[in-house]
């Protein structure tokens, strides 16, 4: 495993990194699936407990995660080794019976969310602490993270960013001069954030977290474009059947040359993502411990060619 400075934070993190959603489980925020289907716990921990033995040391959740069921799950299989990884979870999803599904990033609801964070995470400090992917009508203002601020005064987080949603929000994160750390959307399906966000980033040694490497899941090539998920899947909403026609068709591209290179396609795709010097760490998912081997695979100090680029990206279109 090979690791990278996450920006202006100092920390050393592993370039492959464990997203945590999927083993939150099944939940819903109001009507709408959240989860990534039917998961079992036992699996979820030996998963987490296999990071360690391969030199993988970030790990991404939320409280939304299975309503916390993800933090619950890291406190467990890292008790006892806290010191041994670095984790970052996310606030601002509130889910009630007055008002249904809203983001809430106040001043009372976050000073609330992360102490109900750290019980489940069982830890007394939250090494990076993230906005959860606010509305795309978010006003960003330096005072949006006084309150961050003050956790990290009183010792409850180290540092602090967000998970943006649009990834031009993340100028305009840039721009208050708050915050250490970007986490966003960045594929070789998606890559509008490599020439618009990465070099401004650089620039002000703000640390980046790719998130959906994988294109949730579709770039490891086991979909087909008959492919339809569970209901309690939030794929069965967020790609309609057409949508999983186009992704899969220009997948197909992608897997000709990863058979061509002799690589499987998930890691190409990680590598892919490895590529940007602004990168510091890619967070794919993984719901078992072979997952997440072949996932730290993609760490082996190899980074692709400008041609191999180059190639990826007009096969993916």
């Amino acid at each position: 495993m090979e690791y990278r400075i996450l920006g202006r934070t100092g920390l050393r993190v592993s370039e492959i990194g464990l997203g945590t959603w999927a083993i939150g489980g099944p939940a819903m925020l109001g009507d709408r699936p959240i989860g990534w289907g039917k998961t079992d716990d036992a699996t979820s921990l030996r998963t987490l407990a296999a990071c360690l033995d391969l030199g993988i040391n970030f790990i991404d959740t939320a409280d939304v995660y299975g309503k916390g069921h993800s933090e619950e799950l890291i406190g467990r299989a890292f008790k006892g080794q806290r010191h041994r990884v670095i984790i970052a979870t996310k606030v601002g999803n509130r889910d009630t019976p007055e008002r249904g599904w809203f983001k809430d990033f106040s001043r009372q609801w976050v000073t609330q969310a992360v102490e109900a964070s750290l019980r489940r995470l069982q830890t007394d400090y939250i090494d990076l602490y993230q906005l959860h992917s606010p509305d795309r009508d978010f006003q960003y203002t330096p005072e949006v993270f006084d309150v961050f601020e003050d956790l990290k005064r009183a010792g409850k987080i180290r540092f602090y960013g967000v998970s943006v949603g649009p990834w031009e929000h993340g100028l305009s994160v840039i721009e208050t001069g708050r915050g250490d750390t970007l986490q966003v959307l960045f594929n070789v399906l998606q890559r509008d954030a490599a020439s618009g966000l990465f070099p401004v980033a650089e620039q002000h040694n703000i640390g980046i977290i790719v998130r959906v490497p994988l294109a949730s899941g579709f770039l490891t090539g086991k979909y087909t474009a008959d492919t339809r998920f569970p209901p309690d899947d939030h794929r069965s909403v967020s790609y309609p059947p057409e949508r999983i026609r186009e992704i899969v068709a220009r997948v197909e591209r992608l897997k000709v040359l990863a058979r061509q290179w002799g690589k499987p396609l998930a890691q190409l795709a990680l590598q892919y993502c490895l590529s940007y010097s602004a990168v510091s760490t890619v967070i794919a998912g993984a719901k078992t411990p072979e997952q997440l081997r072949q996932n730290a695979a993609a760490s082996d100090g190899r980074l692709l060619t400008p041609e191999q680029i180059r190639a990826l990206e007009s096969a993916a279109g």
